[in-house]
């Protein structure tokens, strides 16, 4: 009788773990780390307003009436005052997050929320050469970033595997900056430190009992379009930035777009 008990007891004790491991409803807390890369080269430039009238479609000209950025651009950090310097190229490297989330689970489909809260690891520049010649350069990093995204999944391979997409919002601090060889005039740089976005991705999740762990691609693509840097005196007025606007120059990157991935492990616990 007492091994019939204890029979009965061990069955309906592995019947509720089972339930328990087929079922991905509840609280989740994750850790994740992984490698950025995606950051798009696509040949930025510098953008000009030399009469400050807000229109970025000026060119920057010498008394000659020549123009003064003719040595071109670059992707990255110039390294000299010239192109025949050479660039430092664009910088990814490895990010983690920390997220917690909640999934409710209707037959074999998933579906839930997620928070997140992520350092990755990005450095976009864009560098301009005069022909004074002098270098300028455009540097923006991601110092965090916050996300909230929704997420839908099928339950496989009894319940302990679990394949998804997801997509949302997410809110970046940027950090931007300038840098300069020239040494004539005044830089006075303005804009937001935090820049808006989405993301959307795929993964896989495997548990085992409470624990899980996965892989994940995620794609961020962030709209950085406030950053601005005025070139002023106290030049003479030849000067190239203050020939047409005694009040300066200003200038701007021409690609707006902050986009990059990632490709996470992940280690969770399921409350």
């Amino acid at each position: 009788m007492r091994t019939t008990k204890l029979c009965i007891a061990l069955t309906l004790g592995l019947m509720s773990s089972v339930a328990i491991a087929d079922d991905w409803s509840g609280f989740y807390a994750e850790f994740a780390a992984g490698q950025n890369g995606g950051l798009d080269d696509n040949q930025d430039r510098f953008e000009f307003d030399t009469d400050l009238n807000g229109a970025y479609a000026d060119t920057v000209t010498t008394a000659a009436g020549a123009d003064a950025f003719s040595p071109g651009f670059c992707d990255g950090i110039a390294r000299d005052r010239t192109p025949a310097g050479g660039c430092a190229g664009n910088v990814t490297d490895q990010e983690w997050a920390i997220r917690g989330g909640y999934d409710w689970q209707s037959g074999d489909w998933v579906y839930g929320a997620v928070f997140e809260y992520a350092r990755p690891d990005v450095r976009d520049a864009v560098s301009a050469f005069s022909t004074t010649p002098a270098r300028y350069t455009m540097i923006r990093n991601v110092d965090g970033l916050f996300a909230i995204r929704g997420r839908l999944g099928f339950s496989l391979l009894e319940g302990n595997g679990l394949l998804y997409g997801t997509a949302g919002l997410a809110r970046a601090d940027i950090r931007n900056r300038f840098d300069t060889s020239n040494l004539v005039n005044t830089f006075v740089d303005s804009g937001d430190d935090t820049a808006n976005g989405t993301q959307f991705g795929v993964g896989y999740t495997h548990r085992f009992g409470n624990w899980t762990v996965g892989l994940e691609y995620l794609m961020t693509m962030l709209n950085d379009d406030s950053y601005r840097v005025r070139a002023q005196g106290p030049a003479p007025a030849t000067n190239p930035f203050i020939r047409t606007n005694p009040n300066g120059t200003d200038f701007r990157r021409s690609d707006d777009d902050f986009d990059f991935d990632s490709i996470r492990l992940t280690l969770g616990w399921r409350f």
